[in-house]
């Protein structure tokens, strides 16, 4: 395989059409190497248009996913960043490039040390892969706000906890719903109290695991 073409074609075919034009963007597609967070097994798919599986059950995003999701958060040098599911690293190795800094939190031992040596081999210093929990938020018992916040796992319903970690001004993106009604929502802090909210497309992809589930209806 001839990685580059492979690259280009990925950038050019999938990742354009999908409205993702941010120079910057583009340019970081080349310069973080997919390949090098990709599974050995899997790594005729590094750049294809599919979901690539990881251990414990997970999974890489499409390349054309992870490529709008990172347009829309619009990550600028000096913020800081809290992505939920660390996977393989590799969405968190985007956003660093991006940000100042990034913790990345990821449920599962074995993605965690994954992704922890994805990211050294690359030579990222600015990302902290923690170990735990974070489908209610970040820190679990704290007060830590965050300008972005992307979550890489769709929820039933958007825990306020996320809201409340938010800066002012800051982004949250998330894939909130149940097959098959699930969208993809950039959700901006506006002040103290108020938040926009913006559909950005349809899609579906797997749950965040311990994702806190809709209130059922009593009678």
């Amino acid at each position: 395989m001839n990685i580059e073409q492979a690259r280009f074609n990925m950038i050019e075919q999938q990742i354009r059409p999908w409205d993702v034009l941010n120079q910057e963007v583009l340019e970081l597609l080349q310069v973080v190497r997919r390949e090098q967070f990709v599974p050995a097994a899997y790594q005729s798919l590094a750049f294809a248009d599919c979901e690539i599986p990881l251990p414990c059950g997970a999974s890489m995003l499409t390349p054309k996913f992870e490529a709008r999701i990172l347009q829309e958060a619009a990550v600028r040098k000096h913020e800081t960043v809290l992505e939920i599911g660390a996977g393989s690293g590799y969405m968190a190795a985007l956003l660093a490039y991006m940000g100042r800094q990034v913790t990345t939190v990821e449920i599962e031992p074995e993605l965690r040390t994954l992704a922890q040596q994805n990211l050294a081999a690359a030579g990222i210093g600015n990302v902290e892969v923690a170990l735990g929990n974070g489908a209610q938020g970040w820190p679990q018992n704290g007060t830590a706000s965050y300008d972005v916040i992307v979550i890489s796992g769709s929820l039933p319903v958007l825990p306020d906890r996320f809201l409340q970690q938010l800066k002012v001004g800051g982004r949250l993106l998330a894939v909130l719903g149940e097959e098959p009604a699930m969208s993809a929502q950039l959700i901006t802090r506006t002040s103290d109290t108020a938040f926009s909210t913006l559909k950005l497309f349809e899609t579906a992809i797997k749950p965040l695991r311990d994702a806190a589930q809709p209130s059922a209806f009593r009678f």
